[in-house]
């Protein structure tokens, strides 16, 4: 493993507690002493940015978000913008608006974002998350706007009949039995890590990642340091280079001093 000069964050389980909705003191005291040394701290989530308000006094110098499909400098700065094809849109809207087999979906467009539907799996997964529900709005307000992911409530036996019928130009970045994260195909954190690495003139060789998830698992394998929390999934597990220990546990400040990046 090279010198760490980047570290990437995944957020829900890995920076933030599922049972506190917050980030351990212990988290963000680790996260400043990196920065304190010069050590870049990017987040790498399957959030949209509108949904990104849970990181209290976090300091960072850049996201990447919507599983990699947009990424940007904590300025503002958009690095990278990969959005779903307007075909996708289309064929997604059709779907839904016939009415049979239709399920919700959050569309999550560059400057806004909507529910089509509210049932009792988007509610769970909103006390989940701890987010606010966008407004309530029919699929055809998608058309013609520039959408980064469908967040589509099926479960993972109908991605079968989903995905290839009406986003056959996409992936499946499922993290939860509920719903999936649909983005364009070619898209992941690892592309997104890639694009931000580019942009820092930081080498792959120097280059950290933590989280929890199976929308981690891509970018987990991709670094030469790719690290587990102790709550990951067991298919993260396998792939990373280390497990540390929960979050709820301090796995994040553990994971930093197990590799020397912090006192």
């Amino acid at each position: 493993m090279g010198h760490v000069k980047i570290v990437f964050f995944d957020i829900d389980g890995t920076l933030v507690s599922f049972k506190t909705h917050r980030i351990p003191q212990s988290t963000l005291d680790a996260v400043a002493a990196l920065r304190s040394h010069g050590i870049k701290v990017y987040i790498a989530t399957g959030r949209p940015v509108q949904f990104i308000d849970n990181l209290g006094e976090l300091e960072y110098d850049g996201m990447v978000t919507v599983t990699g499909a947009h990424c940007f400098t904590r300025q503002g700065k958009v690095i990278y913008h990969h959005p779903v094809s307007q075909q996708t849109v289309d064929r997604v809207v059709a779907h839904l608006e016939g009415g049979r087999d239709a399920y919700p979906l959050i569309c999550v467009c560059e400057d806004e974002l909507f529910v089509t539907d509210i049932n009792a799996d988007v509610a769970e997964v909103a006390r989940l998350l701890d987010i606010r529900m966008p407004a309530v709005r029919p699929a055809s307000y998608a058309k013609g706007r520039n959408v980064l992911q469908l967040i589509s409530f099926f479960k993972a036996d109908r991605e079968k009949d989903f995905m290839p019928s009406l986003m056959p130009d996409c992936v499946s970045m499922r993290w939860h039995p509920l719903f999936t994260d649909v983005i364009a195909a070619g898209v992941s954190k690892s592309v997104g890590i890639d694009r931000v690495l580019d942009y820092e003139g930081i080498p792959l060789e120097c280059a950290m990642a933590i989280g929890d998830g199976g929308n981690d698992i891509a970018m987990v394998e991709h670094v030469p340091c790719g690290v587990a929390m102790g709550n990951a999934c067991d298919a993260l597990k396998q792939v990373a280079s280390y497990v540390t220990a929960s979050v709820d546990e301090d796995g994040v400040a553990k994971a930093l001093r197990h590799f020397g990046l912090i006192p």
